[in-house]
């Protein structure tokens, strides 16, 4: 057991200390495995699978006019919520992402909440991305396969094993697999094109609502509610930034990688909400698990895609597991979770932290509702924009002065514009689903008391993180 070398009293009734070097030593990551290029592949990896499935509930919610406008604002927020992170990860490249991000602008409280949030959405994500990879494994109807427990185990299983063998093989297999899945969605638009038709895009009857059309059968609150399942398009691009410990030259590559991956996936938002409403018909892809498949028909270019639908959902499933675990990793070498969460193995993998949310997230595949997954994980997501974006509206107001590689066009206008769709996100997910958002709001309640009752007395001052923090609250005393 170490014994800490100092120990510190910081505002809000928060204390740390300093931990031994062996205590840092074994919770090292490896450095300098990524470029740009890889950021990139990461940022489009971790949000590819919502191409394939899980986007398509928003048609039952707001019809094709509802969720098409949903996504145009929705496709904004995270334009503006990316060239904002952009800047705060070239002037605070760590681990802990958001939460490092936060800890800066709003404290330790603000830090853990922010890393609280990002935690939640990247512990169920994987979940509802498991419960698809059951529906497309079942379509093929390989070896008389069927959606089941095991098929979600053995997902868990395999990757988080590649994960625990280092992060440069981890981010090269991905990279490989995104790069199929994109092709997949390249067969995929060529196909559609041939079954386009105009008319199958308001298939749906209008309802009795306020505002009710063809074009929005459910009406103006149709758009809202379509708003969580928008946000599958894009969910989890936010952490590329997790990687930048693990990256060359990071205040550079990590702006570039991030940039980069939104507008990969702006183009195959747009492509595959239309093509795939247009081919397949609004009504009948509303409640599919698996929607460009059954877009296509029964032929060959279905049949491709539905292979390669696949490698789109492992990619995601894959490159999520990598954010929750450097997540989790920042949070509990910093004090805020238990310490033994962020040991790493002799490949610098952090072990529990790969291993643990894993469990949790397999126990929730066995709900079977993907679509119910979804909105938790944008809950958790919502919550996490909302504390990011306030904490760059922060830092360039308290500290202007702050080295700034790079600088978000629009400065605060553009983040603030960001900030405010993501509070209506966030109400969103309780008007898809009461009692899946209140139930994410209440485990979010139970880590901040976590916090509040112990590991707030218990912070290290000497992990990377707390000394950002550090280093800005010196330099403050300083002015």
């Amino acid at each position: 057991m170490t014994v800490p070398d100092h120990e510190h009293h910081l505002a809000g009734g928060v204390d740390s200390h300093d931990e031994s070097a062996d205590y840092l030593k074994k919770r090292q990551l490896k450095s300098g495995s990524a470029g740009w290029l890889l950021l990139a592949g990461l940022g489009v990896s971790y949000v590819i699978s919502g191409d394939y499935s899980g986007w398509n509930f928003g048609l039952a919610e707001g019809g094709f006019g509802g969720l098409a406008i949903a996504a145009i604002v929705i496709a904004a927020m995270y334009l503006a919520l990316v060239l904002g992170m952009a800047e705060l990860s070239s002037s605070l490249p760590a681990a802990g992402g958001g939460y490092t991000f936060a800890r800066r602008a709003l404290g330790p409280w603000g830090g853990f909440a922010t890393g609280t949030a990002i935690l939640i959405e990247y512990s169920i994500a994987p979940a509802a991305i498991a419960t698809f990879i059951g529906a497309y494994v079942e379509s093929l109807d390989l070896f008389g396969i069927t959606d089941g427990w095991w098929v979600y185990l053995v997902a868990y299983a395999i990757f988080i094993g590649i994960h625990l063998g280092g992060v440069g093989e981890a981010l090269k297999v991905m990279f490989v697999i995104t790069a199929i899945a994109l092709v997949g969605l390249v067969v995929f638009a060529i196909a559609a094109i041939t079954h386009f038709d105009g008319a199958n895009l308001t298939n749906i009857d209008a309802t009795d609502a306020v505002g009710a059309s063809e074009f929005l059968p459910f009406g103006y609150m149709g758009i809202w509610s379509a708003i969580p399942f928008a946000i599958w398009f894009f969910l989890a691009v936010e952490g590329v930034p997790l990687a930048a410990e693990e990256t060359a030259n990071p205040e550079k590559n990590v702006p570039r990688g991030i940039i980069a991956a939104i507008s990969v996936l702006l183009i195959s938002c747009v492509t595959v909400l239309i093509l795939t409403t247009a081919a397949g018909g609004a009504s009948e892809m509303s409640g599919s698990g698996n929607p460009l498949v059954e877009a296509l028909g029964d032929g060959t270019a279905a049949k491709i895609v539905n292979y390669i639908g696949l490698a789109g959902l492992i990619a995601s499933f894959f490159s999520i597991i990598y954010a929750y675990s450097r997540q989790l990793f920042a949070l509990s070498r910093a004090g805020y979770l238990p310490p033994v969460l962020s040991v790493t193995n002799s490949r610098k993998a952090p072990t529990l932290a790969l291993i643990v949310p894993g469990i949790i997230g397999f126990a929730l595949s066995l709900t079977g509702q993907g679509a119910l997954l979804l909105n938790m994980a944008v809950f958790g997501a919502a919550l996490s924009y909302v504390l990011m974006m306030v904490s760059h509206i922060v830092l360039r107001v308290r500290e202007p002065e702050m080295s700034r590689p790079y600088r978000t066009p629009g400065g605060v206008v553009t983040t603030g514009f960001a900030l405010v769709i993501a509070v209506i996100a966030v109400i969103a997910t309780f008007l898809v689903d009461v009692k899946a958002a209140s139930w994410c709001l209440a485990v979010f309640a139970a880590f901040m008391l976590y916090f509040a009752v112990y590991s707030r007395h218990r912070l290290v001052a000497n992990s990377p993180d707390e000394e950002f923090a550090a280093l800005a609250e010196a330099e403050e005393d300083v002015r």
